[in-house]
């Protein structure tokens, strides 16, 4: 039996991957006692006993968090990071298996995974294809506006949404300096900087990232039908080996809920496109909570575990 300790199980993102944890009877969760929670040296003994601690801090708690883990003596536990601190550290992988071929393996092999952030991932999800592919240039001007459940905003935006304090519907990070900017930009492949709006609505959990397109400004022109099929060849065999990304036809209605795949592992990607008007828009679809966060992170546990 693997033996895990999160570090910061209280948190949501650490509550939602014990739940998840508890459904799997090859793992063994270790807990802190609540009276020791601020002693470094009961944490230190639960990181030392442990095949695997999971992150779920700030930033500097978690970089403070490796430093002990870097600082035991003997065999040191693995780890896979919630936190912002390590996703563009050369030494850590991502961790996004359906990234591109020969992710899943690394991630299987890693001692440290960084886990990606909630809008980068839809973000990435659906810029890494098309870069790939040779349909969208890796300095091309993008923009991606985004909507997420309020759950991902922290403990303040969740208490005042929950108590009526909060509006509907919210712009924010308009500095447009906002910290998933340089895992996309890494991960994606681009080398010019995003224009990324997020938003947040009256609503839990769900998200969608928008990628709007004028096809005639892309190189070599390509249709609605090109991006679709550019994206299912990316994911084809990810979806043959266990990943949770899957390319769909767009929806009749020309409409997308952004809560439907709440409590699920799951990325949709949709591409909508008006050919006489030569526009598209791409969209991926996730829980903010599950392959945003959560959901991801209890999947790269099961791949480093080999569970």
């Amino acid at each position: 039996m693997a033996t895990l300790f999160i570090d910061g199980e209280a948190g949501t993102t650490g509550l939602q991957i014990r739940e998840r944890l508890a459904l799997m009877p090859q793992v063994q969760v270790l807990s802190i006692d609540p009276a020791r929670r601020k002693d470094p040296e009961a944490k230190r003994e639960l990181m030392a006993a442990a095949d695997l601690v999971v992150l779920c801090l700030h930033d500097d708690a978690a970089i403070e968090s490796v430093a002990m883990i870097d600082s035991l003596s003997g065999r040191k536990p693995r780890i896979v990071d919630a936190s912002t601190a390590h996703r563009c550290h050369p030494d850590w992988v991502f961790g996004f298996p359906e990234l591109a071929p020969g992710q899943r393996e690394a991630v299987q092999k890693a001692e440290r995974v960084a886990n990606p952030g909630c809008y980068a991932t839809g973000a990435i999800a659906i810029l890494r294809p098309l870069v790939d592919a040779g349909l969208l240039p890796t300095d091309f001007a993008v923009c991606l506006p985004s909507v997420s459940g309020y759950s991902g905003g922290g403990r303040t935006m969740i208490e005042d949404y929950e108590a009526g304090k909060a509006p509907l519907f919210e712009a924010y990070a308009l500095g447009l300096k906002h910290k998933h900017v340089p895992e996309i930009m890494r991960y994606s492949g681009l080398t010019t900087r995003p224009l990324f709006v997020p938003a947040v609505g009256n609503f839990r959990q769900g998200m969608l990232v928008q990628l709007p397109l004028h096809l005639d400004q892309l190189p070599g022109k390509p249709t609605a039908a090109d991006l679709q099929a550019a994206l299912t060849a990316h994911y084809a065999a990810s979806h043959a080996t266990g990943g949770w990304v899957s390319v769909e036809p767009a929806t009749e209605s020309g409409k997308l809920d952004a809560l439907a795949l709440n409590d699920t592992n799951k990325l949709e990607i949709r591409v909508f496109g008006n050919e006489e008007a030569r526009q598209a828009v791409v969209i991926a679809r996730l829980d903010n909570l599950g392959k945003g966060a959560s959901g991801a992170a209890v999947q790269n546990i099961q791949l480093m575990l080999g569970l």
